[in-house]
């Protein structure tokens, strides 16, 4: 890999291709760790919208939207590191990091309806595990992830584990499937055993005081344009020449959508989010249902499938976006000009606002969930509009009252057949009938396709053996031991490249790994042996 000099830093031009988390990180390490200028940073977007996946928009009259939200928890020892340099918007004396912790000291999260049945609560001081499930749950732990290769999670257990209240828990709170990857289950088991003991009151899970795009994303945004960086939005990368050598790889011209070409420098680098779980996503409304799209309206999986094909090193995008049947779900928002609704929650659940988390219906046919975060939510929320989220892992199936897939419903049927799993579909009738209610669908074909069985390579490395001048960033470049489906794999990615491409004198932070701490492992046995 080649060396850059130091005084070539402040010549050399960086080209991010998309703006989600782990770009824009990238352009927070590169400006103040490594000295390129702010105006040498060029951030490549093809929507009019920074953020990726980290997303939130909306008004109380149009209804708000959060397609999903990030999770987090107190060892995301990148993420963390890197929001306590950005300036809150509401204060600027403080970082986001401290007005995240700030807002975690006053909402613990301590779900006390974590599972419902017939619209009633179940007991979840026991995960249910059967002693062989338990020894199995053991020894995936200590099985190399190499053995693993592209095996199922429904490989590896029997079927009665997926009627487990654990499983309930697990595959609501994180999105795995059974068809999903057993080496991304093992990596989420040793990453997060830590949290194991309180999995059941989602105890440890930390959130932003807003939805992550006004908590994270416009900070960032707001400290990089401060610094110079140019957000260059509506703009559609759709190829990279490469110069191939035996022992090198160079990026050379990055080409874009309306016909026009950059030409790379001597000094010049790219950086690439290769995939995205959230391209090619549609909005329904309270009358019509989300359309599924696919990979051709997808700018970020085209573009990869394109430059795989130029080199091995560059990956197999084709197991993450070619089964859009086994990776899709659909979500939810419901905009609410009344508080019946969390009311009901707050005095059936025990938990106010911001403090309860997921709440799963564990007989929906959608096995669908819904969270209700601390209000408001949008900073532009007025007090007496209430919104929250759901979403449903199996939108093919037909609901249990609506008879619809939940793919075909409107907002409208949605939420009914969230009323009904509640029972309080008299309760809400009067709030419906007089207009104060709006709920948003959103078909999203590419949320779950990073927890798609893979083969090793198949995710490219950040830095691909002999690069002297590109990266790949992300949830689908290969960060070994972490989690994708969280933002500290996306900022480690970020962290990765730029102090893997320059001579910043820094280095990755390490990753908190709780299997060393015999406390946690003690504490997950006897958790799941309850």
């Amino acid at each position: 890999m080649k060396t850059k000099n130091k005084q070539n830093y402040k010549d050399s031009k960086i080209y991010l291709i998309g703006s989600g988390i782990a770009g824009l990180a990238s352009a927070v390490y590169l400006e103040k760790d490594v000295g390129v200028p702010g105006e040498n940073i060029h951030i490549l977007e093809k929507d009019l919208i920074a953020g990726g996946a980290t997303d939130g928009a909306g008004d109380k009259d149009t209804g708000f939207v959060v397609r999903g939200g990030r999770m987090h928890e107190m060892h995301y020892e990148c993420y963390w590191e890197l929001l306590s340099h950005i300036p809150s918007l509401e204060d600027p004396n403080i970082s986001v990091r401290d007005e995240s912790y700030e807002f975690n000291q006053r909402f613990v999260s301590n779900g006390q309806a974590r599972l419902l049945k017939e619209g009633k609560k179940l007991d979840v001081s026991s995960y249910g595990l059967s002693f062989k499930q338990q020894a199995d749950f053991i020894k995936l732990t200590y099985v190399s992830e190499s053995s693993l290769g592209d095996k199922r999670i429904e490989d590896w257990f029997e079927q009665s584990f997926f009627e487990t209240k654990f499983w309930f828990i697990w595959s609501s709170m994180f999105a795995f499937q059974k068809w999903s990857s057993l080496a991304e289950m093992r990596r989420y088991m040793k990453r997060f055993i830590h949290l194991v003991d309180g999995l059941q009151r989602l105890g440890g899970v930390m959130r932003t005081k807003y939805n992550q795009y006004d908590s994270v994303v416009r900070p960032m945004k707001k400290y990089l344009e401060e610094k110079g960086v140019k957000f260059e939005m509506g703009k559609e990368v759709v190829d990279i020449d490469f110069n191939l050598s035996a022992d090198k790889i160079t990026a050379t011209v990055i080409h874009l959508k309306n016909k026009t070409e950059i030409v790379l420098r001597e000094n010049d680098f790219v950086f690439f989010t290769n995939g995205s779980i959230t391209e090619s996503t549609d909005n329904g409304s309270w009358d019509t249902p989300a359309k599924l799209k696919g990979v051709e309206e997808s700018g970020a999986w085209t573009l990869w499938k394109k430059i795989a094909k130029k080199d091995p090193s560059f990956g197999n995008p084709n197991p993450f976006c070619d089964n859009i049947n086994l990776q899709k779900w659909y979500s939810f928002t419901a905009t609410m000009k009344d508080s019946t609704f969390l009311d009901y929650m707050e005095n059936f659940s025990g938990n106010v606002d911001g403090t309860g988390g997921l709440v799963t219906m564990t007989d929906s046919n959608w096995l669908m969930s819904i969270v209700i975060a601390r209000q408001p939510h949008f900073p532009n929320q007025p007090n007496d509009v209430k919104i929250f989220w759901g979403y449903g892992l199996y939108p093919d199936r037909k609901g249990n009252y609506i008879d619809k897939t939940m793919a075909e419903c409107s907002g409208a049927e949605i939420l009914e057949e969230l009323y009904y799993h509640l029972k309080i579909q008299k309760l809400m009738a009067p709030i419906t009938e007089a207009g104060k209610v709006n709920c948003i669908p959103v078909a999203m074909p590419f949320i779950d396709s990073l927890f798609m069985p893979r083969n090793m390579g198949d995710r490219p490395d950040v830095i691909p053996s002999g690069s002297t001048n590109f990266a790949f960033l992300g949830q689908f470049a290969e960060a070994p031991k972490d989690c994708v489906f969280t933002v500290e794999y996306s900022v480690r990615t970020a962290q990765m490249a730029v102090y893997g491409l320059f001579d910043s004198g820094k280095k990755v932070h390490p990753m908190y790994e709780s299997t060393h701490n015999p406390k946690y492992l003690l504490a997950a046995l006897k958790a799941i042996s309850r």
